[in-house]
């Protein structure tokens, strides 16, 4: 189908969000409620466990018994509570990533405590609308300290809707920013795949909103994640990619296929570029990354550069493009901010 459409339905027997873009899978939302209570962007009040000598580093207690790692322990005192929020997914056997900067989403903005100040979506290029926007965050804040981050579906959005989700949002965030005192506690769960998608993909409007028992094997969502369980990524020009996460790090390699023109190793590569940030999002991967390209002169490096770093930007994802190795392999790191894919099908498939 063609157009933008957002399927909202059930995958592995748990709730899940599909934003499709003329037949292609664009994101992919899955609930990990089997693999843990904690969600990333659920907030706790946490207890401090003890200190990481020499990496500036605390593990705290979490609700239920699980455990989160604060890299930075910068004001936080030894078996004192403080509030948290859930950054990340961790691997198995590890603690969950954890920030103190709150953030609390809605669908016309954001708010962050300790944070100051109203910012407007720089997507939002009309100065009277911003201006707009900038006082209605304003009077709205009153004399509070948090901030206001106004997103870019507020410029078309009724001001009457911004404003009653923002006294929502920040009588939230008042709520919640009071209760730092006591044991381990989930204060706010995470939203769910349905809500973050009203709240995420709601700009630009999408042509269709799916819903039914057979929505992702209507929409094509079912065989666009069979093809994401496979380790092959067929590449446009005839190259493809073989994306194979192990325990250390996450493994691609390139291949250019039947093209065997001296351009064949450049154009698989670039084709890779493009392609990966989508690969890894949706698969759920993140953590260190090695690519094993395929052959091309080393002068052409610079260009495969500009396509990365291009690709890796408008995903907007949190990723660290570290560079190549001695060895001729390209290393970044990713944020591991969703459940690998492959684990909840096997979580479901053991069920």
């Amino acid at each position: 189908m063609k157009g933008r459409q957002v399927v909202l339905g059930h995958l592995f027997g748990l709730e899940a969000a599909a934003l499709m873009q003329d037949g292609q899978l664009i994101d992919l939302l899955v609930a990990s409620d089997p693999l843990s209570d904690l969600a990333p962007g659920a907030i706790c009040r946490a207890v401090s466990d003890r200190f990481m000598k020499g990496q500036g580093g605390v593990f705290l207690r979490l609700p239920g018994g699980q455990m989160g790692y604060l890299r930075d322990r910068k004001g936080v005192s030894e078996g004192k509570p403080l509030l948290v929020q859930i950054a990340g997914v961790a691997e198995d056997g590890k603690a969950l990533p954890l920030a103190t900067r709150l953030l609390f989403r809605g669908r016309h903005a954001l708010v962050t405590p300790e944070a100051p100040g109203v910012n407007v979506s720089r997507r939002i290029r009309v100065e009277d609308r911003r201006d707009e926007l900038e006082a209605l965050g304003r009077d709205a804040l009153g004399e509070r300290s948090h901030g206001l981050i106004l997103r870019s579906a507020a410029e078309a959005a009724d001001d009457d809707d911004i404003l009653a989700e923002l006294t929502e949002l920040l009588e939230l965030a008042d709520r919640i920013c009071a209760e730092n005192l006591g044991g381990p506690e989930l204060l706010l769960d995470a939203p769910s795949p349905w809500e973050r998608a009203w709240m995420d993909w709601a700009d630009p409007a999408p042509d269709a909103v799916e819903e039914g028992d057979d929505s992702f094997a209507r929409c094509g969502v079912l065989e666009a994640v069979d093809d994401l369980l496979r380790a092959q990524v067929p590449l446009p020009g005839g190259g493809s990619a073989v994306i194979e996460p192990t325990r250390a790090l996450v493994a691609v390699d390139v291949n250019t296929g039947g093209d065997s023109s001296l351009a064949a190793g450049l154009k698989a590569n670039i084709a890779l570029a493009r392609e990966l940030p989508r690969q890894l999002a949706l698969r759920g991967l993140g953590g260190q990354i090695v690519v094993d390209f395929a052959p091309m002169p080393k002068r052409d490096r610079a260009t495969l550069d500009q396509v990365l770093g291009a690709a890796f930007r408008q995903a907007g994802a949190e990723t660290t493009l570290v560079g190549w190795t001695a060895m001729g392999l390209f290393e970044l790191n990713r944020k591991r901010d969703r459940v690998p894919l492959a684990r909840l099908a096997e979580a479901a498939g053991g069920a």
